[in-house]
């Protein structure tokens, strides 16, 4: 993608050398929400309390947070003083209005400020010059009693990562995956949290991949009971439970499948983004995402096996029902012909005379019954 993020480097007082984002090379109506009239930055603030959607800011230097909780600029000027410094700023279903403030901040690109507002999109890797931008998609099993056509199974949301040379900013939508058990498990690992923003975002990926296994998992428990209700005959299984787990499990693949490719890009050689210790981490997220997605087609092929047996079975029932009303159909039209032909009004008929011709009638038409009926009972038809 063509890089339309460019940084101006500025001496500071001390002497070191500090980045200042840019005005974006983007269309008037960007450059009217992050500028002042006068084509200066505008100073961007975090939003009130009633619509602000942070969640957290913490600074980190040398594998460790420091105390309090600064507001995100500022963290940002610190952060960029020190060496080993960076800004971990956690949101949840931020609006437009303090996105683009916070862009404004951090420098990033209006398209990804408007990808993570709108949070629509497939999993992704984007590069706006030093950023990268990283779209995952969440998902978490839905507790169900009982299997039903209306039933939820797998709920999903969406996070999306900046990932900056001194920051990293997680935007979360939905409750598919909560990021601040992530945050207390990263900081408890001091090693690992000294590689910086990637650190963080191979937790979150690490964590996402984590709860797709869990998914999976339970998504086998659900097929298990659902293959044992399809070939229990004393069950109706019925086919509408089948589809809705169809369903369920397309909008679970829409979230694992798409994945693959961003983290096979993470774990390249050839990219240079991502420190070489962090790869190595990335490349064991990859291996349980492969299992997920290997896990996920065999549900998929076993849940369109179990839906063509059931309609095989529902064929079967028909014939089995279509046979039973031929073999009764058969043996009424034995009474129906006999009774026919003596329903004639013809003078000269054959036993019409004769004393015992009406019991005669009656014991013919239900030994011929009977013996219809034994023949079709030893066929399997009745």
């Amino acid at each position: 993608m063509t890089d339309r993020v460019a940084r101006d480097r500025t001496a500071g007082t001390d002497g070191s050398r500090a980045l200042r984002p840019r005005a974006w090379s983007a269309p008037v109506r960007a450059m009217s929400r992050i500028l002042n009239a006068d084509g200066s930055p505008r100073t961007a603030q975090p939003a009130g309390p009633e619509r602000s959607g942070i969640v957290d800011c913490g600074l980190y230097v040398d594998g460790e947070r420091r105390p309090g909780h600064p507001r995100y600029a500022e963290a940002l000027a610190a952060a960029r003083q020190e060496r080993d410094g960076f800004v971990w700023l956690g949101l949840h279903e931020p609006d437009l209005a303090e996105m683009t403030e916070i862009a404004a901040t951090f420098g990033l690109h209006e398209l990804a400020v408007e990808d993570a507002v709108k949070a629509q999109q497939r999993p992704k890797l984007e590069h706006f010059g030093e950023i990268v931008f990283l779209v995952l998609r969440t998902a978490r099993y839905c507790e169900h009693a009982e299997l039903t056509e209306n039933s939820e199974v797998v709920e999903t949301g969406q996070v999306m990562l900046f990932i900056g040379p001194h920051f990293v900013i997680s935007v979360r939508h939905g409750d598919a995956c909560r990021l601040a058990p992530v945050r207390a498990d990263l900081e408890a690992k001091r090693d690992l949290l000294r590689h910086g923003p990637w650190a963080v975002a191979y937790a979150i990926t690490d964590r996402v991949v984590d709860l797709y296994l869990e998914v999976a998992d339970r998504l086998e428990d659900d097929l298990d009971v659902l293959e044992a209700d399809v070939f229990d005959r004393q069950s109706s299984g019925r086919i509408q439970r089948i589809y809705q787990m169809k369903r369920e499990l397309v909008e679970f693949k829409r979230a694992v499948a798409p994945l693959q490719r961003p983290l096979m890009t993470l774990t390249s050689q050839v990219n240079r983004a991502v420190p070489q210790e962090v790869r190595r981490y990335f490349r064991d997220v990859q291996d349980h995402l492969s299992r997920t997605v290997e896990q996920v087609n065999s549900y998929d092929d076993l849940l369109n096996s179990i839906l063509q047996a059931r309609l095989a079975q529902v064929t079967v029932d028909q014939n089995n029902d279509m046979r039973k009303i031929a073999a009764w159909a058969a043996i009424g039209a034995v009474w129906t012909a006999i009774a026919g032909i003596y329903g004639m009004n013809f003078d000269n008929m054959p036993e019409l005379k004769w004393t015992y011709g009406y019991p005669g009638v009656w014991a013919l038409m239900l030994a011929a019954s009977f013996t219809l009926y034994r023949l079709f009972r030893r066929n399997g038809w009745l």
